[in-house]
């Protein structure tokens, strides 16, 4: 028997599906056994095809989530100004931030709104640092302050990828 798309091939394999023969060349493996390229049309989960629109619902809720939880951060932290209470904050804002954007997303799933995510919980901070600046008492920015946005944006990051 010869291969369908190369005459010049002898196989003995035929597609799972539609029964076309296919020689080693156009053998596509998928979870249930060989299949033509025809039919082995490997698409992606639903959960992680994100289209443009969703980019743009993410861009919003990471908007309106920087404004809003970047200003609460600023007051909690000015008013608590413990050195370990701003770890658990951006954890906790991290962790919001990641599931609101997920639900305005639909629950989608992807890199690019992974991405977006961590920015928004970087321009949260720098948001709770201009509250801070307006406040005497406010935060300062230091080194211990890196570990704690790296701690959020992981938290962020976890939730969309």
């Amino acid at each position: 028997m010869k291969c369908a798309a190369h005459p010049d091939v002898e196989t003995n394999l035929r597609c799972g599906k539609c029964g076309k023969p296919i020689c080693p060349k156009c053998l596509v493996q998928t979870p249930v056994g060989a299949r033509c390229r025809d039919c082995a049309r490997l698409y992606k989960l639903p959960t992680y095809r994100v289209s443009s629109g969703y980019y743009l619902r993410a861009i919003g809720a990471g908007t309106g989530t920087t404004i809003v939880l970047g200003f609460v951060w600023g007051l909690i932290a000015g008013f608590l100004p413990f050195i370990y209470l701003n770890l658990l904050l951006a954890a906790g804002v991290g962790y919001v931030t990641g599931e609101i954007i997920s639900r305005s997303v639909n629950r989608k799933r992807g890199t690019g709104l992974a991405v977006i995510a961590g920015i928004t919980v970087v321009s949260c901070y720098l948001v709770a640092v201009l509250a801070g600046i307006l406040l005497p008492w406010g935060l300062r920015f230091g080194l211990f302050d890196l570990l704690s946005i790296a701690v959020g944006v992981f938290m962020a990051v976890n939730r969309l990828r």
